[in-house]
């Protein structure tokens, strides 16, 4: 039985998830990003891809963005840790309507020991991939990402980053890997400007 969302739902499922991450995620004062690039808030995302709510929003939200824009994909995942609830959360989201999407891990290195993998799940070669991020900078982790889904045999079909922070990641991913960066809020949606 398929249950995706309409219009109408998406909207409100998309309204509720800034709702939960401008009351949970967004912490005001001077921090470091792991960039080292220094910001006046932090979006503390896992605190919303975490939560029991928003996590089903996350993936309500990001596939039906992908969907909207046409992107056609076998799995989706990134560089771990703060990809990895957003990829089992649109894993799930695809379950519950009927569509067979797995998600997978990429390690920050590849594995010296075991089967010395850089990218842990179901194998990604020769499939359709989407890397997913809860936020970036400067796109480092991202490009991290395909680089070694790419080396895996995956073909990366697009980047989606829950919310943009304006800085240039978008720019970056999407001139040095040479696929489409989605987003589905920006800083200003969060009243971040």
């Amino acid at each position: 039985m398929s249950t995706q969302l309409n219009a109408p739902d998406l909207a409100a499922a998309r309204e509720r998830l800034r709702e939960l991450i401008v009351e949970l995620a967004v912490v005001r004062g001077k921090v470091t990003l792991a960039s080292g690039i220094e910001a006046d808030y932090y979006v503390d995302l896992r605190r919303v891809t975490l939560h029991h709510e928003a996590s089903r929003l996350v993936g309500q939200v990001m596939l039906g963005m992908l969907d909207e824009a046409g992107v056609n994909f076998d799995a989706a995942g990134g560089l771990t840790m703060g990809a990895d609830p957003v990829g089992h959360a649109i894993m799930r989201t695809a379950g519950d309507q009927g569509r067979a999407v797995d998600t997978f891990v990429v390690r920050k290195a590849q594995k010296s020991y075991g089967m010395g993998r850089q990218v842990e799940g179901p194998a990604v070669e020769g499939r359709n991939v989407v890397v997913v991020e809860d936020t970036s900078t400067t796109g480092g982790s991202a490009l991290t990402a395909v680089e070694a889904l790419k080396k895996a045999g995956a073909n990366v079909v697009a980047v989606a980053i829950i919310v943009d922070r304006a800085t240039g990641a978008k720019e970056r991913i999407e001139e040095t890997a040479g696929v489409p960066c989605l987003y589905a809020y920006g800083k200003d949606e969060l009243g971040l400007d």
